[in-house]
């Protein structure tokens, strides 16, 4: 599985001088001290030309000696990636413009579009999303999956805005964007499962979107539930009962560690090998997208080579589904055509 392409992730920093442990988890607070560490130390020490699982302090040192330009391109050269689709509506001060990362196409955040309009949603979604290849949804941290899946009337919708106070978290006002995004027609990303301490954790499971997703179907548009973890079972299960879901593991291989090479194989319990996806959600970090691509490939394989021991599946069947996880299905369903040359300066 050489070809990988990162379904979903975000920009990285531009500061030389980073704190590693808060950057790299979902925590408040800075911590390395736990599977990702592991793997972070594992994977990206090599790259920056120390020796795998020196302590963090030295390669947090070599990491300011090599400034962040360099430590970027290197992490992104390492993790050989074909494409990344990056949701452009997650701010931070410091981060290098989407421009000048690799072969980049764009996810349009949904609340980023509406808490920034001025005027008519359809509308001001319908121009953002010029050239994106999908749209995507936090309402998980907002207001929970636990929707009415009906779609909200006008009144229903005036009523919303003109109690609305500062970010979106209306329940009504997130079902009415999603709605809007089925009228575009664009595959629709929606968070689900962990993340950090704002999202309500009970309330993003996967299998809270059930009424809504019965809703959609007739629609056609597919919906990709992100990360899903500690509900990936959930999300496999959704999966396979509706043709128009599709499960991307997310952050989840990155965070897990080695113990991804389990719950990869967790995902795949239910989950279509047609509709399951990779991508990172890097953030912040370089390390980020080397360690979720360079630990999926690594999990993978060994999960893939158990299942050839025990006669499961033929070479050929590995090596077709491995084409289609790692790079196949997002081709098809982001409709990315064949790749384009890179562009930018981050990857070259």
């Amino acid at each position: 599985m050489d070809v990988l392409i990162d379904g979903h992730c975000h920009s990285v920093l531009a500061d030389d001088d980073v704190d590693l442990g808060r950057w790299a988890t979902e925590a408040a607070h800075s911590t390395l001290d736990g599977a990702l560490g592991l793997a972070l130390r594992r994977w990206c020490a090599p790259v920056v030309d120390l020796e795998p699982h020196v302590p963090v302090e030295v390669y947090a040192a070599r990491r300011r000696e090599l400034g962040a330009a360099e430590v970027n391109r290197r992490m992104l050269a390492a993790a050989r990636l074909d494409t990344l689709l990056v949701d452009t509506g997650l701010d931070a001060p410091g981060l290098v413009p989407m421009s000048e990362l690799a072969r980049v196409r764009e996810v349009v955040r949904l609340e980023h579009v509406a808490e920034h309009a001025t005027g008519d949603w359809a509308e001001a979604l319908h121009a953002a999303t010029r050239g994106a290849v999908a749209v995507k949804s936090i309402a998980a941290y907002r207001c929970g999956l636990d929707l009415d899946p009906r779609r909200p009337t006008a009144a229903e919708v005036r009523r919303a805005l003109a109690g609305r106070s500062g970010r979106l978290a209306d329940p009504v006002l997130h079902r009415h964007l999603l709605w809007l995004a089925v009228d575009l027609g664009l595959p629709i990303q929606l968070h689900t499962g962990f993340g950090d301490s704002d999202v309500p954790l009970a309330r993003a499971d996967p299998a809270l979107l059930q009424p809504w997703l019965v809703a959609v179907e007739p629609y056609g548009v597919p919906v990709v539930l992100l990360h899903c973890y500690p509900f990936h079972r959930q999300a496999g299960w959704l999966a396979q009962v509706f043709e128009h879901v599709y499960v991307d593991v997310g952050l989840t291989v990155a965070q897990t560690g080695t113990r991804a090479t389990a719950v990869l194989g967790e995902f795949c319990e239910l989950t279509p090998f047609d509709r399951l996806l990779f991508s990172t959600d890097a953030f912040g970090l370089a390390e980020l997208y080397l360690v979720g691509a360079a630990q999926f490939r690594h999990s993978w394989r060994i999960l893939v080579d158990g299942w050839l021991a025990d006669g499961a599946l033929s070479p050929a069947d590995a090596a077709a589904i491995g084409d289609r996880v790692g790079a196949g299905n997002a081709r098809r369903l982001y409709r990315l055509g064949q790749p384009d040359p890179p562009v930018g300066r981050v990857n070259e």
